[in-house]
């Protein structure tokens, strides 16, 4: 049976969350605007949801947007949150390891002159609190930063950071939790965050499921207009049977914290042991202070998309970097920030465990990952040498 390592990407839906949507979709099908008893079935089981969300994130239902995903939930917290600051200042701050949703929504706001400062990182992905600091002035309304890296894995020092943003009170900060939802607890209140972002499909619910944590009072534009769902700050009638799959999946993941992350972590450690015994394989991103799940290197004189289609030839499922980037030919965004050149950049492998990853997945991945590696690097060798 092939191996799954692209948990990053994307997670198997429990049967669990599986069990919980088809409910829903079966006994709760009305439009939950509606004023009926098919409407109120749907409403309470949304509003259920809601709770459930709100509860695992220690903050109040009235703060919980549902939306279709990681992405939508970036957008309406970053254009909504620089759009309805624009009166007090058009400055605003990220970095240069965020995922392409951030980015893409900043490089949009510049063309409608809003400035942007991209923060640098060091060699293993991770921001220098003092920098932010430098970087804020009495313009600057909203700062987004990534919790964990979708790349490497890299887990930001966020307290830092958020202290060194709230020097400036006026300045809001989004926190896009997406891929630190499965392995660590979502605690709003104490993150001191404005906003934050996760999405279903990675922490084993369903795809097209997204939240969005709106602090109360936080000015927010909203970006998708038509009724007055989601009180004014998402239109579109919501998918019930996707907001209770997210929060039954997000439910799940708390309850189970820390053993399933401690027991992947172990998992993690003895893949990385294997691969890293390969000669010019190096880890990529933070050695301690990553998400417990992400193994990611460079593979020297290899191409990474290569080695990824010859893994899934012996029944490995991986990537070479973001799904989200698949198909580019450009080098990975994160490792160039980072600092590698781009030719090494190229060779990034990524395999990223979950909570359905055995002790027999790892035991097979540790010998065929690393023989897969040097047979596709001794052929890489030997047409450089054929054709130079």
């Amino acid at each position: 049976m092939p191996i799954y390592l692209d948990h990053a990407a994307t997670t198997p839906p429990r049967p669990e969350v599986v069990e919980a949507m088809v409910s829903v979709m079966s006994e709760a099908w009305g439009n939950p605007s509606s004023t009926h008893a098919f409407g109120r079935r749907a409403r309470a089981a949304l509003d259920e949801a809601r709770e459930s969300v709100a509860r695992d994130l220690r903050v109040d239902p009235r703060e919980v947007v549902f939306t279709s995903g990681g992405s939508e939930a970036i957008n309406l917290a970053i254009k909504g949150a620089a759009w309805a600051g624009k009166a007090r200042g058009h400055h605003l701050v990220t970095t240069a390891v965020e995922h392409e949703a951030v980015l893409h929504a900043f490089g949009y706001l510049e063309k409608f002159g809003f400035e942007v400062t991209v923060l640098p990182v060091d060699r293993y992905g991770r921001v220098d609190p003092e920098a932010l600091s430098a970087a804020l002035t009495e313009r600057t309304v909203l700062v987004s930063l990534q919790y964990v890296n979708n790349e490497v894995g890299t887990v930001q020092p966020l307290a830092d950071l958020v202290r060194h943003a709230r020097t400036q009170r006026h300045v809001l900060v989004h926190v896009d939790a997406v891929q630190a939802a499965p392995w660590m607890d979502l605690d709003v209140p104490a993150l001191d965050v404005d906003l934050l972002s996760i999405a279903g499909h990675k922490l084993e619910g369903p795809r097209g499921a997204g939240a969005l944590y709106v602090r109360r009072g936080t000015a927010l534009l909203a970006q998708q207009h038509g009724g007055s769902q989601e009180r004014h700050r998402r239109a579109g009638t919501e998918d019930v049977a996707g907001a209770t799959g997210l929060a039954r999946a997000l439910r799940l993941a708390r309850r189970e914290r820390p053993a399933v992350p401690d027991r992947v972590a172990g998992l993690r450690d003895r893949l990385r042991d294997a691969v890293l015994a390969v000669p010019g394989v190096e880890l990529t991103g933070h050695p301690q202070h990553r998400a417990p799940g992400h193994l990611s290197v460079i593979v020297r004189d290899v191409d990474g998309q290569s080695l990824v289609v010859a893994l899934d030839l012996e029944g490995i499922a991986c990537s070479s970097g973001s799904a989200c980037a698949a198909g580019s030919t450009e080098p990975s965004h994160v490792l160039t920030a980072m600092g590698y050149p781009a030719e090494e950049a190229r060779g990034a492998l990524r395999l990223t465990l979950g909570r359905t990853t055995t002790e027999a997945d790892i035991d097979l991945a540790c010998r065929i990952v690393p023989a897969t590696i040097e047979r596709v690097r001794a052929g890489a060798v030997a047409l450089a040498a054929r054709d130079p």
